[in-house]
């Protein structure tokens, strides 16, 4: 039995190794840490970050409160634009994740979901890096 969990253990240190050394994984963490603090300086309060349901349907990256309004944030980061601009990933497909995700959050937390937000951060990693936030990029459905 005590084997297994060493096995288990070494198997999570191992995939976490995985996840340090992947590029993509680096650049989207730098991103999101771009991105919270690029937000705080623009008088965003950050309450959370990559919350997660236990559904596990959808992740948001940023919650965080602008003045009375509560808004999800994701963040996308890109090396280049050379495959187009960051923004340009969050389609409708994942725009039903994080929908999903929010509404979790919101019935949690006891948000009005009629004054909720969801804005985009669009990261690129130039010298130095240009981060543009898009508010209110799309709306969900208004009920909950």
């Amino acid at each position: 039995m005590l084997s297994v969990l060493y096995r288990f253990a070494d198997a999570a240190r191992h995939g976490a190794r995985r996840h340090r050394m992947d590029p993509d994984f680096a650049a989207g963490r730098r991103g999101e840490d771009l991105a919270h603090r690029f937000l705080r300086r623009e008088g965003f309060t950050v309450v959370a970050r990559n919350y997660r349901p236990r559904s596990g349907a959808g992740e948001i990256d940023l919650i965080a409160w602008e003045k009375h309004q509560l808004v999800f944030v994701e963040v996308k980061t890109r090396a280049t634009a050379d495959f187009g601009m960051p923004e340009a990933a969050v389609d409708t497909q994942k725009q039903g994740y994080l929908v999903r995700a929010a509404r979790d959050y919101a019935r949690r937390g006891s948000a009005d979901w009629g004054a909720v937000r969801f804005d985009i951060v669009s990261i690129l990693l130039t010298e130095p890096p240009e981060i543009r936030l898009f508010r209110d990029a799309f709306r969900p459905p208004r009920t909950l």
